[in-house]
C-alpha cells in the first residue's frame, strides 16, 4: 500500500498549460461580488487560476477567460485592477 499523493493540478486561463495548483494565482470573485487575486488559495468564492505572469493575464483578457470561468461578462476595470494586484505581488 505505497500509494503517492496526488497533486492537484489547474489550467490556466491565459496560456492553458497545466500546472500545480500551488504554482499559480487564483482569481477570485467572493459572494459580495468582489474580484481579487487570492494568493492563499482558501478564500470563499468561485476561482479561477493564472500563471503568475502578467502575460498570461493579457492572453486571458483577450480570450475572455474569466468570462468563460465565471459565465458571466467581467469589465475591462477587472482586468486593469487584477494587472495592478499582479504586479504589486511580483515585487
Amino acid at each position: 500500500m505505497n500509494k503517492e499523493k496526488k497533486v492537484p493540478e489547474r489550467s490556466c486561463i491565459g496560456c492553458g498549460a497545466k500546472r500545480e495548483k500551488k504554482e499559480l494565482l487564483r482569481v477570485l470573485r467572493s459572494p459580495e461580488g468582489l474580484w481579487e487575486i487570492d494568493p492563499t488559495g482558501r478564500k470563499n468564492g468561485r476561482g479561477a487560476y493564472l500563471c503568475p505572469d502578467p502575460e498570461c493575464l493579457r492572453k486571458a483578457e483577450k480570450r475572455r477567460g474569466l468570462q468563460k470561468s465565471f459565465r458571466m461578462e467581467v469589465p475591462a476595470e477587472i482586468y486593469r485592477r487584477l494587472q495592478e494586484e499582479l504586479e504589486r505581488l511580483a515585487k
